[in-house]
């Protein structure tokens, strides 16, 4: 999974010049934080947002606020969200922390300019995966071209045998987007996990696709590890 998503990301060339680090660094590719012509809170706060409004397709459905709505754009940290991968850091004065993953990104609040948990002058040294997990490994990347794109959806997974597993979402909030208690939902097939890990989102009319499609991205995978989705009724 976590190979699958890498080489899932930007180019081979690119690929070859990237670290992990600056992989999980990796800004959104949100089109107004980028056009210094228009607001954006992330790039200025208390400028505003001019996404909201705007035109919105690959922007966030789930996990954003009235300050921002773009989405974290990396795979690698999709997949290391499923192994609950640790981010190893240490600061100007020598002190170190052990990050969990699930906690190394912010959701964006009234502060989307910052990112992630990490502090002023901390450094990432390193990435710990802990033991390996069984069961099958998925990334599934839904994008407008083959390669070099961003994801539209992206699905990590890992489905054991008796069609439990693990599961996040990539392309759709602030963060991977994992919700445990979807997973749980996992033998019930992929309308009913995605009915929980996308509970209170606000889609615009432009990204509101996003929601369909990640349910048939999951059931994708599903069909994959032999699990089908089941459908209602």
């Amino acid at each position: 999974m976590l190979s699958r998503a890498i080489l899932a990301g930007a180019s081979g060339q690119l690929r070859n010049k990237a670290s992990t680090a600056g992989n999980l660094l990796q800004r959104t590719r949100c089109p107004y934080f980028y056009d210094t012509n228009m607001a954006c809170n992330k790039r200025k706060p208390g400028d505003g947002c001019a996404a909201i409004g705007g035109y919105s397709r690959q922007l966030g459905v789930i996990g954003v606020s009235s300050s921002c709505i773009a989405t974290f754009p990396g795979d690698m940290a999709v997949a290391m969200r499923v192994l609950d991968a640790v981010v190893e850091t240490v600061d100007a004065n020598g002190q170190r922390r052990s990050i969990p993953i699930a906690d190394f990104y912010r959701l964006w609040g009234d502060h989307p300019e910052q990112d992630t948990t990490l502090r002023p002058g901390e450094l990432i040294t390193a990435v710990v995966l802990p033991r390996p997990l069984g069961g099958q490994h998925f990334y599934e990347k839904v994008r407008d071209r083959a390669s070099y794109a961003y994801a539209l959806v992206s699905v990590a997974a890992v489905i054991q045998r008796d069609g439990g597993g693990r599961v996040a979402f990539g392309g759709v909030a602030p963060k991977p987007w994992r919700v445990e208690e979807a997973e749980a939902l996992l033998p019930q097939g992929a309308e009913a996990v995605t009915a929980r890990a996308f509970q209170g989102a606000t889609p615009t009319k432009d990204n509101a696709f996003k929601l369909p499609l990640a349910t048939r991205a999951l059931a994708a995978v599903l069909a994959q590890a032999g699990t089908p989705a089941r459908k209602k009724g």
